[in-house]
């Protein structure tokens, strides 16, 4: 077992001293693999979790399953989804159901109580939920539609042999440049096998996204642009109110996409300038990712206004107990090494 060699990225202080530091890697990435700027380990092994999600959707939107089926963006971008199970996400993920003559019961994503829940925002009593409340059950209707399209089987449809998963593995390994045999290979938390590559290999793939020119053709190209377009303009279904990636979409005025992934992983791709950034936490805190984002991103010279909007709750926050009472600060530490 190889360790990878990760760097402090942020402290939380507690009275202005530091009581816990999350180390972690950042590679920026453009769509030809140059690394052009990073922390710690940029070449880190890690599973990609939520940030697959856009090359998960690759071999339905190549083979023509969105217009097929009469998919709209939005119902595209909820493909490529982290979603909150806001009513918005459930009934778009009810119209994709319908519209490939599927049902809940095909779904194998299992349920959990929707993400826009939390402690302090309990789900009314007697609230009832199914997979399509799960925040991966847009990307598991594309799944079926795949299979609909082509009368493959929908019953073990997340096998790792089953057509559809096979065809995601020569996907990404075709954008990634790693052999499917050298990927990782493991199982997501929604139970669809899940692929692990270097940090800078992730970033490279969502450059790919982002710049729509993957060096594979002109088909491949125009399915990128599509699944990049959908993301960008419809930021509220790939994540859901008060979420960060949503924050991050709507301050780039459509020329971003931002994907968290579980056990702290985050992507982002610039369309304008082509490159892909990727984030890993090791110890997986989504609020040290998000400052560490945020950090590289003013690093990276991108247009990004803080105060006043709403990206302020995710730039060093300031760290509150159950009162409210300020109690210390999350401060990002990240400082990019250019290449």
């Amino acid at each position: 077992m190889t360790l990878p060699s990760h760097v402090p990225l942020v402290v939380a202080t507690r009275n202005a001293h530091v009581e816990r530091i999350h180390w972690g890697s950042v590679a920026v990435v453009d769509a030809t693999g140059a690394l052009l700027a990073h922390a710690g380990d940029p070449h880190a092994w890690v599973f990609s979790r939520s940030t697959l999600k856009p090359f998960q959707a690759l071999p339905f939107v190549r083979d023509g399953g969105p217009d097929q089926f009469g998919f709209t963006d939005a119902e595209l971008a909820l493909a490529c989804a982290s979603h909150g199970g806001e009513s918005m996400h459930v009934e778009t993920v009810t119209s994709m159901l319908a519209k490939i003559g599927a049902a809940e019961s095909d779904l194998r994503c299992g349920v959990h109580m929707p993400d826009h829940y939390s402690e302090s925002n309990l789900p009314p009593r007697g609230s009832v939920f199914d997979q399509r409340h799960h925040n991966c059950s847009g990307k598991h209707a594309g799944f079926l539609g795949y299979c609909c399209m082509h009368g493959y089987a929908r019953e073990n449809y997340l096998a790792r042999h089953h057509a559809l998963q096979r065809e995601i593995g020569r996907e990404v390994a075709r954008l990634s440049g790693i052999a499917d045999t050298e990927l990782w290979y493991g199982i997501d938390g929604c139970s669809a096998p899940n692929i692990g590559m270097p940090l800078s290999r992730l970033a490279m793939m969502w450059g790919k996204l982002a710049s729509g020119e993957s060096g594979a053709g002109a088909s491949a190209d125009a399915a990128l642009r599509r699944i990049f377009s959908a993301m960008a303009a419809h930021p509220k279904m790939v994540s859901g109110t008060g979420r960060c990636d949503l924050a991050l979409a709507e301050a780039s005025g459509g020329d971003w996409v931002a994907k968290v992934g579980a056990d702290g992983v985050h992507t982002i791709g610039v369309r304008s300038s082509g490159i892909g950034v990727a984030v890993k936490m090791a110890d997986g805190d989504f609020s040290a990712v998000y400052a560490t984002t945020i950090a590289v991103l003013q690093q990276l010279g991108l247009p990004l206004a803080i105060e006043g909007t709403s990206l302020a709750k995710w730039a060093n926050p300031v760290l509150r107990n159950v009162r409210g009472i300020e109690v210390g600060q999350l401060k990002a530490m990240v400082e990019l090494t250019w290449a």
